[in-house]
């Protein structure tokens, strides 16, 4: 007698069209029904056009007929909204009042840490007039989806993603739209992308306090801000803005990120400090949070990402940042939490 655990085993193995992620993980399996040598699967059909449905159909009833030879398996599909279908432990947002000071950097090296650390990674890219996550991560697949849904686009390590570049007809296209088309268009990233089940959601936003951050901070369950700053007074000044904006939205902020801090030349063994002298620790104690790291001005990091191979960084900083912001987070074991 086939059991309803070899039959959530069995589709485990089945990768939905387009996103490399099992029928399982996105969460579209929404029945098994057994009787009598009768299998009944219920998938939800979010984002899937007919000829994905055809072909999960035929890998469901080739996958659970192998189970048992007498095992007759009947597949449904059933329409379900991406907000019934998504199941995501923790809302990350990266923000700063001031532009140019590393947001996407930090947003996508959030990702990257999270990822290696074993959990399931999401990267909703907020920036809809700047949008520069896909480059960082060399992705330039369009999105799938149908009339219940988008499906996201994956990076070469698994970290889910949907960004506004990925939608246009040309990269370098200019967004020219008005406050309320741009929050809209943030909103529909949350409610209208098939996520599935993730342990966090990194949100990066674009600079200042307006329309798109006040959008993030009301429409999502933002579970913690990462704030990110560069050295120099002035920026300090308006980054403040977006530390008092977080604490007035009562959304706890995890901590600071410095970056630009120094630039570090090995052949003479030493730091220059190009903007002045590092304001972390006192950016952090304005914030009330820790410090998670200092960033330097580094050129491999430059180079990888204008290559879209920043998931291959690593370095000295990135592995204190990671250490800091696994501290703040207090993360469970990737195994206990269900990550993968």
């Amino acid at each position: 007698m086939v059991t309803e655990e070899q039959v959530r085993e069995s589709l485990q193995g089945i990768l939905v069209p387009g996103v490399k992620r099992s029928l399982t993980d996105m969460n579209l399996v929404r029945d098994i029904a057994l009787d009598e040598g009768k299998v009944g699967v219920t998938l939800a059909s979010s984002a899937l056009n007919e000829g994905a449905q055809d072909w999960l159909r035929s890998k469901v009833k080739d996958a659970v007929g192998g189970l048992n030879g007498g095992t007759t398996t009947e597949v449904t599909f059933i329409d379900v909204k991406a907000t019934e279908v998504n199941e995501i432990g923790s809302v990350i947002a990266v923000m700063s009042g001031k532009g140019g000071v590393g947001k996407s950097l930090v947003a996508s090296l959030t990702a990257v840490a999270l990822k290696r650390q074993g959990y399931r990674v999401g990267i909703l890219d907020a920036d809809i007039t700047g949008p520069s996550i896909p480059k960082m991560l060399g992705v330039r697949e369009r999105p799938v989806g149908s009339n219940t849904g988008i499906m996201p686009v994956i990076s070469r390590s698994g970290i889910e993603m949907i960004s506004f570049n990925l939608i246009l007809e040309q990269e370098e296209d200019a967004v020219i739209w008005r406050g309320p088309l741009i929050s809209k268009a943030i909103t529909q990233f949350w409610e209208e992308v098939v996520w599935g089940k993730l342990d966090y959601l990194v949100v990066d936003l674009p600079p200042g306090t307006a329309d798109a951050p006040l959008t993030v901070m009301q429409t999502l369950p933002v579970s913690g801000v990462i704030i990110v700053s560069t050295p120099q007074d002035l920026t300090n000044m308006i980054v403040k803005k977006a530390v008092s904006m977080a604490r007035k939205m009562d959304k706890p902020i995890l901590g600071v990120v410095e970056n630009m801090s120094f630039l570090y030349v090995p052949e003479i063994d030493k730091k220059i400090e190009l903007f002045g002298r590092s304001r972390g620790d006192e950016m952090a104690q304005a914030a009330g949070a820790p410090l998670l790291g200092t960033l330097p001005i580094d050129p491999e990091l430059a180079r990888l990402c204008d290559e879209g191979n920043i998931e291959r960084y690593s370095s000295d900083a990135f592995a204190s940042m990671t250490a800091n912001l696994a501290g703040a987070l207090k993360m469970p074991d990737a195994g206990n939490s269900g990550g993968r």
